[in-house]
């Protein structure tokens, strides 16, 4: 994820914009792949057939072809694809034209099977994903930290800041320990008033961004002793430890 500032003069006042891009480098690639096959296939079935198809019809049939009934597993990017309905639709449009179903009728197939090919990708790009940002490593998360900032989430966060020189240094050697969100959600919300219990987690780091091409979205906080990193995406959580704080004391 990257963030981009753009500054505008209005009046004589400088008004910042600021918006940020989430780039999935891994699935892009495979994407274009994907779909460098499928342009490849439309290309030998153009050249076999005696009466050459219009280019936007071909296109057309192709895109249709894709629309199935499919049936997801793991996640939204993992589809099996089981009745072809963009192919059913053309043949139904095409039915009492016979010329022209038979013209399109390949590329609306290519499309149906255009699935598989897209399915092969993103199986490929998973372990491809993993090898390249590991997930059980913090420098996946954490790794442009330039604008980096610590804000306080809690009324028990000590006046503090974040000690960019220490992050990166203690990012390389903290250790993934395990998550005990029960016990900690009780010990902070149910044992006391939450406004007087000290919270585990009171400092969030903001504007730190991810590894480029990761395409990784996370929330990340501090644990009150500074040693502490509790990092949550869309799909898990995991915990760091590590030897020294990665905090440091701010004057008031």
């Amino acid at each position: 994820m990257k963030q981009f500032i753009i500054k505008i003069i209005q009046g004589g006042v400088i008004v910042e914009i600021n918006f940020e891009i989430t780039f999935n480098l891994i699935a892009t690639l495979t994407g274009l792949i994907g779909w460098g096959i499928v342009a490849f296939l439309t290309y030998r079935i153009y050249k076999k057939q005696e009466v050459k198809s219009k280019g936007w019809k071909i296109a057309v049939a192709i895109v249709v072809g894709l629309f199935t009934f499919s049936i997801n597993f793991g996640n939204e990017m993992m589809k099996i694809s089981i009745l072809p309905l963009g192919v059913w639709i053309l043949y139904f449009a095409f039915r009492n034209k016979g010329e022209s179903w038979e013209k399109y009728r390949a590329y609306a197939w290519l499309g149906f099977w255009a699935n598989f090919i897209f399915l092969a990708t993103n199986i490929v790009s998973i372990p491809l994903h993993h090898t390249i940002y590991p997930k059980d490593e913090p420098s996946t998360y954490i790794s442009d930290i330039d604008h980096a900032v610590i804000i306080h989430t809690h009324p028990s966060a000590k006046v503090q800041g974040l000690n960019k020189d220490s992050l990166l240094e203690q990012l390389t050697n903290a250790k993934e320990e395990r998550v005990y969100s029960d016990p900690w959600y009780m010990e902070t919300y149910m044992n006391a008033d939450s406004t007087t219990k000290d919270e585990r987690f009171p400092y969030q780091l903001i504007q730190a961004h991810s590894k480029w091409g990761s395409g990784i979205h996370s929330i990340i906080f501090i644990e009150n002793d500074g040693k502490g990193i509790l990092i949550t995406t869309s799909d898990q959580q995991l915990y760091f430890r590590t030897s020294e704080s990665v905090l440091e004391e701010v004057e008031k």
